[in-house]
């Protein structure tokens, strides 16, 4: 009986202690809640939690990393992509954005917010870290860390990696296929930032003569197709294709076409924003796979250093990692170029016979695509897409000037832009040809015309030389012809 007793004022005394420490508790979160400010909140909860969670036995959690290593995570962005479905009026601090060409306001999770999904029956507990991280002394810039972390019931363990995750991830497809939106990167040194590409440029709309086009589009078809023969023959699934030719002859626009033909994302890497060759392979395994990397003017984006110099100068220089063209070459063909898959490198130029060989050989830049003047079948695409009118009176005289003249096709457009009057715009631009034969004639030898003669005839002796020192590559693949914007 004694003992009995002595048991119940025992259980007494732990049920007093328990009540008190949980009244304590409650009246500390009500005055935290109350009176400290939410960034503070935030810190002390999570504080809390990881130092008491580990008693817990009846959770596991999973973190989702942007990146893992140098790698893009598919998995956080499938993740970030289906959690903007589920967003619920519960959430207290949510973050908001607007896209131009949408309607609609699109909610996301903010920095420590925790969000609960339901899937099959089971609770899930999101919640989202972004963290500030200083990448060192040497470091150009600082950068931010995010990471998905989600909770759930142990037993729910196998459900959760067989079931839930590739849930998530054929939703988030589904979600994207609906609503595609290609994007546009630019770097800051090391690391890349979106913005919506909204080029509307299409294979229909681009001037180019029929046969070119046909062979670009069955080009990039045949790539897209053919996964399992670059995996058989044990080569990287990628393709570069250099533009070159004059100014204002359409290169940026052919960009934009392939891009919206593909639907593939494109990377505009700019050369003078990377200071190190380290940076360019960070930037290389940043890039996701179905997209096309674009390193425009690569004859004067950068200085780079001479190959064979920089082998007798390397034992000279602290600082050897400086980004260099072998650097590049690396980066665009080397162990680092595997990183991904479905990747279309594309380098344009004004002048071709400035670059170094090495970038230009096959597996490099496999197609070389020349951008010439307009023509009469390009200029009859301009016209259409411009004023909407496939004949008229005036073609036969402007298509017989453009076979004596070199107009680019951006000099044909300003003309048709300059008024909605068809025969206006169509006058003045045969008054701008007009002027341009009649400065040819009478500059002959000295004018513009003799040096684009040079240059053609240099374009030509350096295919020559390419050809004849690649003998032992794959057919290098080169059209000559007007492709135009």
């Amino acid at each position: 009986m004694d003992s009995q007793i002595k048991t119940v004022e025992s259980t007494k005394k732990y049920l007093t202690t328990a009540a008190s420490i949980v009244a304590s508790a409650m009246l500390a979160r009500t005055l935290v809640n109350e009176y400290l400010p939410k960034e503070l909140r935030t810190i002390i909860f999570s504080a809390f939690r990881n130092r008491f969670g580990r008693f817990s036995t009846t959770e596991h959690t999973i973190v989702i990393k942007e990146a893992e290593d140098l790698n893009s995570n598919e998995l956080y962005d499938a993740s970030s992509t289906y959690l903007q479905t589920r967003i619920s009026s519960n959430i207290r601090r949510l973050r908001a954005s607007k896209n131009k060409d949408k309607n609609n306001i699109a909610l996301s999770l903010d920095n420590g917010e925790e969000l609960i999904d339901d899937f099959q029956g089971v609770k899930y507990k999101w919640q989202l870290k972004i963290l500030k991280k200083n990448r060192g002394r040497n470091s150009s810039s600082n950068s931010k860390v995010r990471w998905f972390q989600v909770t759930f019931h142990k037993k729910y363990k196998d459900v959760t990696l067989d079931s839930y995750l590739p849930h998530i991830l054929e939703k988030a497809k589904e979600i994207k296929a609906a609503d595609r939106r290609l994007k546009l990167y630019m770097n800051h040194h090391d690391d890349w930032s979106p913005i919506d590409l909204q080029h509307p440029a299409t294979f229909e709309t681009l001037a180019m003569e029929a046969d070119l086009k046909k062979t670009v589009l069955e080009d990039l078809t045949r790539f897209i197709q053919r996964k399992e023969y670059y995996k058989k023959i044990g080569k990287a699934w990628k393709r570069g294709y250099l533009l070159f030719g004059p100014p204002g002859t359409g290169k940026s626009t052919m960009i934009g076409a392939m891009a919206n033909y593909l639907k593939f994302d494109i990377y505009d890497l700019n050369l003078g924003e990377v200071r190190m060759n380290s940076g360019l392979k960070r930037l290389l395994v940043g890039m996701k796979n179905k997209s096309m990397l674009v390193i425009e003017d690569i004859d004067c984006s950068i200085d780079f250093k001479n190959r064979n110099k920089d082998k007798k100068n390397d034992s000279n220089k602290s600082h050897n990692d400086e980004i260099s063209l072998s650097g590049l070459l690396n980066f665009i063909d080397g162990l680092w170029s595997t990183s991904g898959e479905e990747r279309i490198i594309v380098f344009t130029t004004n002048y071709k016979e400035k670059l170094d060989r090495a970038l230009l050989r096959p597996g490099r830049m496999d197609m070389h695509i020349h951008m010439g003047y307009c023509g009469p079948n390009s200029f009859k695409v301009l016209v259409s897409n411009y004023h909407a009118i496939d004949e008229h009176p005036m073609f036969e005289e402007i298509e017989g000037l453009l076979k004596e003249v070199k107009a680019t096709p951006a000099e044909v457009v300003e003309q048709l832009m300059r008024s909605d009057n068809v025969d206006v715009a169509l006058e003045g631009l045969i008054q701008l040809l007009q002027r341009k034969r009649n400065k040819g004639k009478g500059n002959k030898g000295n004018g513009e015309d003799d040096k684009d003669e040079k240059l053609v005839l240099v374009e030509k002796k350096e295919e020559e030389r390419l050809e004849s020192s690649e003998e032992d590559h794959e057919t290098e693949e080169v059209i000559v012809g007007a492709v135009n914007c």
